[in-house]
C-alpha cells in the first residue's frame, strides 16, 4: 500500500507542471473543446470564451415580446391538449375545479405544462392562485411586462 501511494505522489509531483500548466491555458482560453478529425488524428481546438454564447439558442419569449393574444392561445391550447378537461367547456373565464371538474393534483399537472410551455416556473404561492386560465395569461404577460 505504501508503495502504491509513493509511485502516484511521484507521478504527482512529476506531471505537476503539466497539469497547472493545462488547467491555466483552460480557463483563460475557454473550456469547451470539440473534436476535429484530420488525417485519423483527432485535434482539440480550444474555443474562445466570447464565441460561447454565440452559439446558444434562447426561447421564443426570450427572443421577442409575446402578445397577450399569442398568451391566451397558447395557455388554452395547453390546456385543451390535457385529457380531462373538454374543449366545449372551456373559456378564459372558466375556474378549473368548479366549471370544468379538475381536482387538486389536475391542477398542479396543468400549471406544470404551462411552466413547460413557457419556459419558467411558477413558485407553489402564486400557483394556487392561478384558478383560471385568465389569471394564467395575466401572470404570464405580468412575468413578460406585457401591460395592455
Amino acid at each position: 500500500m505504501a508503495a502504491l501511494v509513493q509511485g502516484i505522489r511521484n507521478s504527482l509531483t512529476r506531471n505537476y507542471s503539466v497539469f497547472t500548466g493545462t488547467f491555466a491555458k483552460s480557463a483563460v482560453v475557454g473550456v469547451q473543446t470539440c473534436n476535429r478529425y484530420v488525417k485519423n488524428t483527432p485535434q482539440k481546438t480550444f474555443i474562445p470564451i466570447n464565441r460561447l454564447s454565440e452559439n446558444r439558442r434562447w426561447s421564443t419569449t426570450a427572443s421577442k415580446k409575446l402578445k397577450l393574444e399569442e398568451i391566451e392561445a397558447r395557455v388554452l391550447n395547453v390546456i385543451k391538449a390535457y385529457d380531462k378537461v373538454t374543449a366545449d367547456k372551456l373559456t378564459l373565464e372558466s375556474h378549473f375545479i368548479n366549471d370544468l371538474g379538475l381536482d387538486s393534483l389536475d391542477h398542479v399537472e396543468v400549471i406544470m405544462a404551462m411552466e413547460d410551455e413557457f419556459g419558467f416556473e411558477i413558485p407553489d404561492v402564486d400557483a394556487e392562485k392561478l384558478l383560471r386560465p385568465a389569471d394564467i395569461v395575466r401572470y404570464v404577460g405580468d412575468r413578460n411586462d406585457i401591460y395592455e
